[in-house]
């Protein structure tokens, strides 16, 4: 049983410095949101849920951008490459291994398993070797577009690994949805309740597990490197090291973004690393404030939202309203609309009841 010191210094990581809510009311209202997301599936159709499950599956990688960008203060745009890398391994090992015994779920863990890898070596190439600023961001979408360009000309037949075909810019299909072994026969993940509820499992996760990771001392030497990195050097921290691991976890999560998308979908394709694919991401954590977790997990459902209702009924202008909107922000509130709203209203109440215990 844990003790009463361990559930305040959980508390106390949960509701630290570097994250927007604290006390009853924020953690009621937490509740409630996810009560009302565990109950959804209940009143909805099947191909409601199994939207919302794409919505779902994209807010880990934003959480990992939020991460890179609003707390180690690094703008990375190539977060869609280990995305896609995550993706075409999951691709690979599941049409080579199969999905009877589970072995779909190994194939999740050894696809995020070798995105963090490829962001392991990529990241300390650019962070060992001082590369920070726009040349971060410059270098990371090369990597993106070269990928993303290699795999479009995998179409010929010779272009295969084991069973598994690449298939070009037409895009890699076929692979088996994930399964969780059960006695009675294995329990087949397809877009419906059960991979709902998964992933809403795992996004919960991930989440209070970020909160806590960014309100430990771990974050706060990344807060400190984003607002003066030399003061944090001078400091004795080793700038590069945080700046790497901060690197490697958001990578793994946009890793575990491509797995849940291509599992979602039994299908993954080289755009899905393109040039709009890779600036996506940026405008939604962007819009709802990268430097908290909370406002960047609203802000990507609700422009995720937007955008997925603007392709349908208004695909010409959908892109363009993703960047107006993302112009406007940077404009208005450079912290981001929804944060910037938030700490209004925190502010005026805040204000309200000092004013009242004055009175």
């Amino acid at each position: 049983m844990a003790s009463p010191s361990t559930f305040s210094s959980v508390i106390r990581l949960l509701e630290g410095p570097q994250t927007l809510g604290k006390g009853p009311v924020f953690w009621v209202a937490f509740v409630l949101v996810l009560a009302a997301a565990a109950s959804y599936p209940m009143f909805a159709d099947g191909y409601d849920v199994g939207n919302n499950v794409y919505f779902f599956n994209w807010a880990f990688m934003a959480l990992g951008v939020s991460l890179i960008w609003g707390y180690g203060g690094a703008l990375s745009f190539g977060q869609t490459a280990f995305f896609g890398i995550a993706g075409y391994s999951y691709g690979v090992l599941t049409i080579n291994l199969g999905d009877a015994y589970g072995l779909t779920l190994f194939s999740l863990l050894a696809a995020v398993g070798i995105s963090a890898l490829v962001a392991a070596i990529l990241g300390y190439f650019l962070f060992f070797g001082r590369i920070s600023g726009v040349f971060l961001g410059i270098v990371t979408l090369s990597v993106t577009l070269v990928l993303e360009r290699f795999m479009s000309q995998t179409a010929g037949p010779e272009w295969h690994i084991g069973k598994a075909r690449l298939n070009g810019f037409n895009g890699m299909g076929g692979m088996p949805s994930l399964t969780i072994p059960w006695p009675g026969g294995d329990i087949a993940l397809y877009p419906d309740v059960t991979l709902y509820y998964l992933t809403l499992g795992l996004l919960v996760l991930v989440y209070l597990g970020l909160r806590m990771l960014v309100n430990a001392r771990f974050g706060n030497v990344l807060v400190a490197i984003r607002e003066n990195p030399m003061r944090a050097e001078m400091l004795g921290y080793d700038v590069r090291k945080y700046q790497l691991a901060a690197f490697v976890i958001g990578s793994a999560l946009a890793g575990l973004s491509g797995v849940l998308y291509t599992s979602w979908g039994n299908y993954i394709t080289p755009s899905s690393m393109g040039m709009t694919a890779a600036a996506l991401p940026i405008v939604w954590v962007a819009v709802g404030g990268r430097t908290d977790l909370t406002t960047t997990l609203l802000g990507t459902m609700l422009v995720l939202a937007g955008f997925q209702y603007l392709t349908v009924y208004g695909s010409q202008y959908a892109l363009v309203v993703m960047g107006t909107l993302l112009v406007l922000t940077v404009l208005i509130a450079p912290n981001g609309l929804i944060l910037g709203v938030g700490t209004f209203i925190a502010d005026k109440v805040r204000s309200l009841f000092s004013s009242r215990e004055k009175a």
